[in-house]
């Protein structure tokens, strides 16, 4: 191996240095093998040689040398395309036998979907999808027109996906992922790619149409040319040709049709999502036969292969664009095998399928728990790109309703206020601003939403201070209008209230994602739940007030008389949204104490680390809510006064629990047209169920019992734990 001259004062004089290879006019290389090997054998595993001036940075930046992942001077098979081309690396034709060159084509095919559903994992695009030589060479490939058409078809729709994320600015999650690094996506005539492919499966149809005529397999066909000439096995390669063609073409018509503006393109998407997964089951069909016509050797660990039929594709080298991957050292990647593939395209159809059914509801608050309910599977970044894209399009909600309309919707102002001058107010546009960056951030994954959405809280609670404050002084210079003042007023206290409420289901999504991305350990469960406590209760009590200041509002409209006693008794009665809430809120504050209750009576689930203490514990976890002071005069001493006299005789007597259960079976029919908060309200009554057993089960054998042994598990909800009570 090659690498730059070492200064002489590094060399070893017991080393012979080797003559000098001359590599161009200012370049001279010198053979520093032997170098190499003679100060390996003073070192010790994990030294390096290194200068006074080397430092971490420089040890964080360094090269391994001979080390497969780090060494951006690994010796590759093939230094350039051209070099890969004139050994033979990628034929044309694949082979001058017809059946081995659609045997050929098919592999092809099959290896770059499982290189594509790679590269959508986060992996580089020039060490996947265009490690292929025929897409690097596309025009040597226009005198074979299956293979021709697939590739522009290939090249056409990873363009779509690079715009589709880079529009949407979800990548710097998966940084590889837009990076093209000068590879050929753009082509003369990519446009015609459709109509190209088009005309190959037509052709394709002719021949499997031809070839199940009951004379096919008896004589030689005058107008219709097979692919091969075993007949015996033509219907199943055209079979197998045609379910690859089609799901390429309808998986592009799929990108094109969710870009259309406003979701005008998603019901025909759905149909091509339809037919995708329709001939994906066929491509998975059609392994048996592809395994059976295939020679070889081609069985042995298939489940490891990146092809139907076993055998290795010609036409790949992943080292040729390694250099690409720059200013990274290039990565050892491992190709999903086909299985995988298959298996990741139907999971992203069922999510791109899922965000096509959505009905485009006006409301920022089914909007909200669309969005959550959507990442519950975890999707990956080309499915949450594309909700992205549908829901924030030109500044405007689907691209069609304006943010203060949004605004006021989800504040439930009257619909008059959505032409008021109060929206051009500064503030108010800010806040529209951060509306639009919270659906965004919803639509990250789940490790980089919870950094933004801690990081965007202050913002939410500069933004209300900022309102108030500019409320106050524009009220200020309005007094003489009196009527036009007293809407105002109206109009920035539910715009207030609002903006507190969404502070706080910020809050509370910040807390759940992180049992999502398994943040807490046992010990911490008690402050989390505490803290989930506290903010829900602020989420609760600001719900019901914007729902109490709406209906008031209204009823004012209508009537002009007193409401009667009976009127009064109904409008306080409290709202199904509300308690839905509650349910919650009771379920943190059981699990609150009766975790406090195991600490203070059991000594279990105690923060005893040997390097930080629980009040610093307290502080990593919740920094962010406490610097934007949700919820105001909160801090880690009010949790130790709430939780130091928990015991099980007072969680016994008010149980929880109970009302947890209670109010969830009390709320099944006010969301029976709900699947997701019947869903929801089921999972709730699961663990309110099984924790007040728990309870009931240490309460009984005694907490001091040395043999009773609790944990806790996410068996029933993926936030709210469930007790388990064992005897060791």
């Amino acid at each position: 191996m090659a690498h730059k001259p070492i200064e002489s004062e590094a060399r070893d004089p017991h080393v012979p240095v080797t003559s000098s290879i001359s590599s161009g006019e200012n370049t001279v290389w010198a053979d520093v093998t032997s170098l190499l090997q003679a100060a390996s054998q003073g070192l010790q595993e994990g030294e390096l040689i290194h200068g006074d001036n080397f430092n971490l940075f420089a040890a964080m930046s360094a090269l391994e040398i001979m080390d497969p992942k780090m060494d951006s001077g690994i010796v590759c098979k093939y230094y350039s395309v051209d070099e890969a081309i004139e050994n033979g690396a990628a034929p044309v034709p694949l082979s001058f036998d017809k059946t081995i060159d659609v045997q050929c084509t098919i592999d092809i095919m099959d290896h770059l979907l499982s290189c594509e559903a790679t590269w959508h994992k986060g992996h580089s695009l020039a060490q996947t999808v265009f490690s292929c030589i025929y897409l690097l060479r596309l025009d040597r490939t226009s005198s074979h027109a299956i293979l021709h058409s697939y590739c522009r078809l290939i090249r056409a729709t990873c363009k779509a996906v690079i715009s589709v994320v880079s529009d949407a600015r979800t990548h710097e999650e998966e940084d590889l992922f837009t990076m093209t690094y000068g590879l050929p996506l753009n082509g003369d005539g990519d446009g015609k790619c459709l109509s190209m492919l088009n005309a190959v499966e037509e052709t394709i149809s002719r021949q499997l149409r031809a070839c199940k005529a009951p004379s096919s397999k008896k004589r030689v066909l005058e107008d219709i040319e097979p692919l091969q000439p075993n007949l015996d096995l033509e219907e199943g390669y055209c079979k197998a040709l045609l379910c690859r063609l089609r799901f390429r073409k309808h998986f592009y018509h799929v990108l094109m049709c969710m870009r259309r503006p406003q979701g005008r393109g998603l019901e025909l998407a759905r149909k091509h999502i339809a037919s995708c997964l329709s001939e994906l089951e066929c491509i998975y069909k059609s392994a048996e036969f592809l395994r059976s016509s295939a020679c070889g050797n081609c069985e042995d660990g298939i489940e490891d292969k990146t092809t139907a039929s076993g055998c290795e594709p010609i036409g790949f080298d992943a080292s040729l664009n390694s250099r690409l991957s720059a200013p990274t050292p290039p990565r050892a990647i491992r190709i999903l095998n086909w299985k995988k593939a298959i298996e990741y395209f139907k999971k992203l159809l069922h999510h791109l399928d899922i965000i096509c059914s959505y009905s485009l509801d006006p409301s920022l608050e089914a909007v909200l728990r669309f969005v959550v309910q959507f990442q519950k599977p975890q999707p990956d970044l080309v499915a949450r790109a594309h909700l992205q894209l549908l829901l924030v399009q030109d500044g405007k909600l689907y691209g069609r309703d304006p943010i203060f309309a949004v605004i006021c919707r989800a504040a439930a102002l009257p619909e008059v206020v959505k032409n008021h001058d109060i929206q051009k107010n500064e503030f108010v546009v800010q806040l529209g601003q951060l509306v639009i960056n919270l659906l965004k951030i919803l639509c990250t994954n789940a490790a980089w939403q919870r950094r933004k959405l801690g990081k965007i809280l202050q913002d939410w609670r500069v933004i209300y201070v900022q309102l108030e404050l500019a409320f106050k002084t524009e009220f200020g210079e309005m007094s003489s209008i009196t009527n036009e003042e007293n809407v105002c007023v109206k109009l920035s206290k539910h715009i207030l209230i609002w903006v507190e409420e969404q502070t706080y289901w910020i809050a509370s999504r910040f807390l759940m994602l992180g049992f999502e991305l398994e943040l807490y350990s046992p010990s911490e469960y008690c402050m989390v739940y505490w803290y989930i406590y506290v903010v829900l209760i602020k989420l609760a009590e600001k719900h019901h007030l914007k729902m109490v200041m709406s209906n008031d509002t209204g009823k004012r409209k209508g009537k002009k008389k007193r409401d009667s006693p009976k009127d009064v008794a109904r409008d306080y009665q409290i709202p199904p949204a509300v308690l839905f809430l509650q349910c919650h809120i009771s379920l943190a504050e059981g699990l609150t104490m009766l975790l406090a209750a195991l600490r203070n009576e059991n000594r279990v689930f105690q923060s005893l680390g040997p390097f930080n203490t629980e009040h610093e514990i307290f502080i990593q976890h919740f920094e962010l809510l406490q610097q934007a002071c949700i919820p105001d005069h909160i801090s880690y001493l009010s949790f130790k006064d709430t939780t130091a006299y928990a015991q099980f005789s007072t969680l016994v007597m008010y149980n929880y629990f109970k009302d947890a259960l209670r109010l969830a079976k009390e709320l099944r029919s006010s969301f029976s047209n709900d699947p997701d908060r019947m869903a929801e309200l089921r999972k709730i009554e699961q663990v309110a169920e099984h924790n007040g057993i728990a309870l009931n089960v240490i309460c009984r054998v005694g907490a001091l019992d040395p043999s009773l042994k609790v944990s806790f598990e996410f068996n029933h909800h993926p936030y709210f734990a469930t007790a388990v009570v064992r005897r060791s």
